[in-house]
């Protein structure tokens, strides 16, 4: 690689770093602005707007809203992902290719077409919006994620691990609980993690399938039809910061995990 190409390769890395951080950090600055609305110049800086989140009821209870059909959701993926997972994983039978090409169809369809077949199918089941409606959705959204990252660490285990349980007289149940399901643990929080900020995140079919209360990325869009607040960047500041410690959490946690293994 000559030098040339190092520079430009240098300046096309930190070009992409200024276009992604650089809104970020504008957003954040803006929630300290001392003023109604957002822009430049900021000429005093306050804490206001960050308190005011965490004191106002309904950002908090919408927060938690969110957290419930986050967690509830990701639960859900990962128990049918991982089954899915390992049906598929290691073996051939007829109908394999079509299974795997239904599980991850949810991920590859856009998020409006997904929300409206959603809605449709909810309305013929008689599946009142709301909660659970919210929840089915983001699980079957997420599965495929779940199964492309298990599968990917189910291809790294040596079958020797299995076929010595099955040796010291372990079935395929108990093999997988004591064996298998160990190893997949690093897959399993990262997989969890990236499902959780997947639903939090959520708008287009969160808003199709809500119900009279909102997530939060749907109150946020009902604020942003009145104007840009400081608010807003307050709130979106602190879901910055906890899906960042959340990440941080998740790759430290599989690195560790890794090692182990």
């Amino acid at each position: 690689m000559t030098r040339n190409t190092r520079i430009l390769m240098s300046i096309v890395y930190w070009a992409f770093v200024v276009y992604l951080f650089v809104p970020l950090l504008l957003m954040v600055l803006m929630g300290f602005k001392d003023s109604n609305f957002i822009g430049f110049p900021i000429k005093s800086w306050t804490l206001d707007w960050y308190i005011g989140v965490f004191k106002d009821s309904e950002v908090v209870s919408v927060f938690l809203y969110s957290t419930v059909i986050a967690v509830t959701s990701t639960l859900i993926s990962l128990t049918i992902g991982t089954w899915i997972s390992v049906l598929l994983a290691g073996r051939s039978f007829f109908g394999r290719i079509i299974i795997f090409g239904l599980t991850i169809l949810p991920a590859v369809i856009p998020g409006i077409i997904s929300a409206i077949s959603f809605r449709i199918f909810a309305n013929l089941l008689g599946i009142q919006t709301g909660m659970f409606a919210i929840i089915w959705a983001h699980a079957v959204h997420n599965v495929p994620f779940v199964v492309l990252v298990v599968m990917a660490r189910l291809a790294t285990l040596p079958k020797s691990h299995t076929e010595a349980a099955m040796d010291l007289g372990a079935d395929k149940i108990v093999s997988f609980f004591r064996v298998t399901l160990p190893y997949l643990k690093p897959a399993l929080i990262g997989a969890g993690v990236f499902c959780m900020l997947l639903s939090f995140d959520d708008f287009v079919r969160s808003f199709f399938l809500g119900g009279y209360k909102p997530t939060l990325p749907v109150l946020i869009f009902s604020k942003l039809r009145s104007g840009m607040s400081p608010e807003i960047n307050a709130i979106a500041t602190v879901v910055l910061v906890m899906t960042a410690v959340m990440g941080i959490w998740a790759e430290r946690s599989m690195r560790r995990m890794g090692k182990g293994t």
